[in-house]
């Protein structure tokens, strides 16, 4: 019969191009050859076709998520942002152009691993169903791949490991290209960030490789803002009312000098006395500046304090000895009150 005949022929999972063969020349063998020839090869272009284009549009979706990240979510808050009654935004301007080139650092990297992934899922599915289109039975074949990524992840757990944590740094933004970072075994400026180690060279110039999992903390003094916390110490015979006011007018100079302006965000502060030590009493002074400038302003200040030292006659501590005299002759007479000198001078008993 044609109809049983057909259907041992052309079973119903096979393609067009076979039951057309069929119906044209009656022919198992050229219905076959179709099939092989024709059907199954257009089928697999199509598949491959259908992957290509579900990862045009996959990526054109990731571009619009990463523009807008480049773009900033909230791109007006932080210039309407302020530290108690200081508006910080007009100086955090300054520092926009870097935090600019972080964000699109950051949303590139991140768009680029997304792609990476959906493009991975994607030509892995067209794969297996393409093996399947041309017969072979894919359940050992998914089965074998099960059991090869469970031995890889057993094998392989520090590689793993290192790949999320890279994955989540990113994504988190803990730090990024540029910033300077302490990062436990090593600190310097990141040069480069992989989700698998990160680059950093310290103030020595020694280029450190760390790899992402065994990151246990980061310490990042770019991000935002920064701080310059200055210890000043003063001799024990010096007014202190006095230092703090001349501490409080050199910040102040520095804060309206032209050539800082909106490297300090903020009205620099005298918070006191930190400490009183065997040798003379310090004084703390803080600045609040932009990200990276905290060292350049601590520098400046260090010269301009001791300019204005010198200028208004303020000690600086020096090094103090206390030498108890005992009187070997009149043993009765008890312990001499102590004397003090400086650390050059010799005391004789």
């Amino acid at each position: 019969m044609p109809g049983l005949k057909e259907y041992a022929a052309c079973a119903p999972d096979q393609d067009l191009s076979c039951r057309v063969m069929w119906k044209m020349t009656a022919n198992e063998t050229a219905s076959d050859a179709a099939s092989w020839l024709i059907g199954k090869p257009l089928a697999i272009a199509g598949l491959i076709i259908i992957g290509f284009v579900a990862r045009w549009v996959i990526n054109k979706l990731i571009d619009r998520v990463v523009k807008r990240a480049e773009d900033g979510v909230l791109p007006g808050r932080m210039s309407r942002m302020s530290v108690g009654q200081t508006s910080v935004g007009a100086a955090l301007k300054q520092a926009d152009p870097t935090a600019a080139t972080r964000r699109v650092q950051r949303a590139r990297t991140m768009g680029t691993l997304l792609k990476s992934i959906s493009s991975g899922v994607i030509f892995t599915i067209v794969m297996i169903m393409a093996i399947s289109e041309l017969g072979y039975d894919i359940a050992p074949l998914i089965a074998s791949a099960g059991i090869l990524g469970v031995a890889l992840g057993f094998g392989a757990q520090s590689l793993v490991k290192d790949f999320l944590s890279g994955i989540f740094m990113i994504f988190e933004d803990q730090y990024g290209v540029g910033d300077v970072v302490d990062l436990g075994e090593a600190s310097g400026t990141v040069e480069a960030v992989s989700l698998r180690v990160t680059r950093l060279r310290d103030v020595n110039g020694t280029v450190w490789y760390v790899r992402n999992g065994e990151i246990i903390r980061v310490g990042n003094m770019s991000q935002n803002w920064a701080r310059t916390v200055l210890d000043v110490g003063v001799d024990y015979s010096e007014d202190l009312v006095k230092v703090r006011s001349v501490l409080k007018d050199v910040a102040h100079d520095l804060w309206e000098d032209e050539e800082f302006k909106g490297l300090i965000i903020e009205e620099p502060e005298v918070w006191g006395v930190e400490a009183i030590g065997p040798e003379g009493v310090t004084v703390r002074v803080t600045l609040k500046t932009a990200p990276m400038e905290q060292w350049a302003v601590a520098r400046e200040m260090r010269q301009r304090i001791k300019a204005r030292f010198d200028y208004e006659g303020i000690a600086i501590p020096y090094p103090h000895q206390v030498i108890w005299h005992r009187d070997t002759a009149t043993p009765s007479a008890g312990v001499r009150e102590p004397q003090e000198s400086s650390a050059g001078d010799v005391a004789t008993s």
